[in-house]
């Protein structure tokens, strides 16, 4: 599966999404309201546990959680 809907798929297991539609264009941060600073924090762990990889604490940028598309990028960069 590749990584956008991959990334998709972990969004909307972890913010509980129900019959959204995501695509590479859906605004995150400050568009869906599930997405709170907790639930950040959360998605970011759950990356982390499916992929493998450690996001330090000064890689964390709301431009990485722009829109879907962002979050899949900074996720291919990370398993770079």
């Amino acid at each position: 599966m590749p990584p956008l809907q991959q990334v998709c798929q972990i969004l909307i297991t972890t913010l509980g999404l129900r019959q959204m539609p995501l695509s590479e264009k859906t605004p995150l941060l400050g568009s869906l309201p599930e997405l709170d600073s907790m639930a950040v924090a959360n998605l970011i762990i759950a990356l982390e546990q499916h992929y493998g990889f450690e996001v330090q604490d000064d890689e964390i940028s709301a431009h990485h959680f722009a829109t879907v598309g962002t979050l899949s990028d900074f996720v291919v960069s990370k398993m770079a």
